[in-house]
């Protein structure tokens, strides 16, 4: 039981939290189907993935993949568990600035501080997935259509961007159950074509498992300390893909019933997510071999479609591609725009990001993003982008694992009433992955981007993620005036 003081001090936290939040609440307008189909697009984050995994890992990037997806359904356990503990808070923006948030009497509170950055990696982690796939989609088009041929990447990618975030911010603006619409039909449009892709080798004969069986791992591997590292940094990009289909957690403040629909949209999409991530990678290296998969090391699904639908199958593949790129886009301007309304509504960023519009959409955070995504496309390659923010999704899941511990340890938390709980001891597991990710995936991709793209990828990730600092204590301030002025 907590103790008086104890009960006191979160009242005053509660009453503070209050003068925070005038931006206003999210209001509670979908359930656990329309939830997923927002986060459906988390399983086509393995595209960019595949030819590159193949590379370090041969037949054993599989098995990765599956690992990974595995330790998503060990971490979404206790977040499943977070978001009915705390149905107002946005996902894993919101849990760990809940749990560690102090007594709202420090000006200061170093509790609230690392909760606040926990957030920020968060967002850090699902934001850049905008320029990522803007560039991307102006690289397919510019394939698709000659005539582009003419311009310039950037130009093509930076126009991309324009339309797909300005078409994306209107529909988004009417409400999460819009988004949720748009979610259906590009799931359509993507999940189908690359499900017939996927399983045509299969009932063709193209697929081969002496492909897979005869290319386990490459010849060169010793489970050295730089092997190691390598996997680790690995891990950590799967994770980046296969784990990140807690965005479902986010909208815990828009659904109807948090308690029962959070678990169910979670799950639904892990189910997808452990089809999605071994089945692909499978049947591209069962298909292609490894020496195909090389071949082809960015879109080895353009062969894989070419052989399973023809000659069409290239120009199908890539209409289809690109319809899973803008998914992917609508599911990260979602989830990055919760994160940092999610913020601004704790007094971790400046409180005019936390404002909502009639529909209880936060546009403000939606233009941020999406401006500062259009400067993102300028750096032209999705690769130092993608490297630097896995980074950020590193600490959050770190840190909000962490998290879970403390909020089933704490007595004042543990007091909490939870609708749904994860499995009896489930506080070692999520500390067992807490460690995972915090020290050795951490240490794993800055060692990888090292190897691959330099220092510079690992300095911007640290570079954005140390903006929070100067932010975080202009917010504290911004607070303390406001609470003086109440």
């Amino acid at each position: 039981m907590a103790s008086k003081e104890e009960g006191v001090d979160w009242q005053h936290a509660q009453q503070c939290a209050k003068v925070v939040c005038e931006g206003g609440s999210l209001e509670r307008t979908i359930d656990w189907k329309q939830g997923l189909a927002i986060a459906i697009g988390v399983p086509l984050l393995i595209l960019p993935s595949i030819g590159y995994f193949a590379s370090y890992l041969y037949s054993f990037a599989i098995i990765v993949w599956g690992l990974s997806v595995f330790q998503g359904f060990m971490q979404n356990l206790a977040y499943g568990e977070l978001a009915t503990t705390f149905p107002n808070a946005s996902g894993l923006p919101g849990f760990a600035q809940n749990v560690f948030k102090g007594d709202g009497r420090s000006k200061y509170d170093k509790g609230k501080l690392i909760g606040g950055f926990s957030a920020w990696g968060y967002w850090f982690a699902w934001n850049p997935v905008l320029a990522i796939y803007a560039i991307l989609v102006g690289s397919y088009l510019q394939g698709l259509v000659p005539a582009l041929a003419e311009y310039s990447a950037y130009s093509v990618s930076l126009a991309a961007g324009i339309v797909i975030y300005s078409v994306l911010l209107i529909i988004n603006s009417r409400g999460l159950s819009s988004g949720a619409t748009m979610g259906y039909i590009l799931a359509f449009l993507s999940l189908a074509p690359l499900a017939i892709i996927t399983l045509s080798p299969f009932v063709t004969g193209d697929f081969a498992m002496a492909n897979i069986t005869s290319s386990w791992i490459p010849d060169d591997w010793a489970w050295d300390l730089h092997h190691i590292l390598i996997l680790l940094g690995i891990f950590a990009m799967a994770q980046w893909s296969a784990c990140a289909w807690e965005t479902a957690a986010i909208y815990g403040p828009e659904y109807k019933n948090p308690g029962s629909d959070v678990p169910k949209a979670l799950f639904s999409c892990g189910a997808v997510c452990l089809f999605t991530y071994i089945l692909v990678q499978a049947a591209v290296t069962g298909t292609l071999g490894i020496e195909g998969v090389l071949a082809q090391p960015i879109s080895p699904m353009l062969p894989l479609a070419q052989a399973a639908l023809g000659t069409v199958g290239t120009y199908i593949s890539i209409v289809m591609l690109m319809a899973a790129m803008v998914l992917i886009i609508q599911t990260a301007f979602l989830g990055s725009a919760r994160a940092m309304h999610s913020l601004a509504t704790e007094g971790n960023l400046p409180r005019v990001l936390g404002k909502i519009n009639s529909n209880g959409t936060p546009v403000v955070a939606m233009v941020v993003i999406a401006l500062f995504n259009l400067g993102l496309i300028s750096f032209g390659t999705p690769t130092a982008i993608l490297a630097a923010s896995a980074i950020g999704y590193v600490c959050a899941n770190g840190i909000s694992l962490f998290a879970y511990v403390r909020a089933k340890t704490n007595p004042r938390l543990a007091a909490l009433e939870r609708p749904f709980k994860a499995p009896s001891g489930w506080k070692n597991v999520a500390m067992l992955f807490g460690l995972f990710n915090l020290p050795l995936c951490l240490i794993g991709i800055i060692y990888l981007n090292s190897l691959e793209v330099g220092w510079t990828s690992t300095i911007v990730g640290f570079i954005v993620l140390a903006l929070y600092i100067p932010l975080w204590f202009y917010s504290q301030h911004e607070v303390h005036t406001a609470k003086n002025n109440a």
